[in-house]
């Protein structure tokens, strides 16, 4: 199983970013997915997963900014970033894991994980 990130950049505060999560290597459609971020000196956290029969869920903090789509035909998920903040700056991971009841907010619940890519929002 491979899962290639990209779509990180530089970007403006308030403005937008979408991210992509390629994957092979494995039946996509099959798979829970989900994106996690890391910034400078903090502990890896949770962004946003949906799961193979389409759950979805949020931390708070991005709730209402960043939507989280997979299309299955092309093995790939993407988070749309919308009014990026300055704290959004992290590099942000996607990970997977076969089938799962729920979407996971621990890194423990995902077995693959991507190379990551980074975002930076300037003030």
């Amino acid at each position: 199983v491979q899962l290639q990130a990209s779509g990180g950049g530089l970007v403006q505060a308030g403005g937008s970013l979408r991210l992509s999560c390629a994957a092979s290597g494995l039946t996509f459609s099959l798979y829970s997915v989900g994106w996690f971020r890391q910034a400078p000196g903090k502990e890896r956290e949770f962004v946003a997963g949906i799961s193979w029969n389409s759950g979805i869920d949020y931390v708070d903090s991005v709730k209402g900014r960043f939507t989280i789509s997979r299309d299955n035909a092309k093995n790939t998920m993407y988070l749309q970033m919308n009014s990026l903040k300055p704290e959004d700056t992290a590099v942000y991971y996607c990970a997977a894991v076969p089938l799962g009841i729920r979407v996971g907010k621990a890194q423990v619940d995902y077995n693959y994980w991507g190379q990551g890519t980074l975002v930076t929002v300037s003030s």
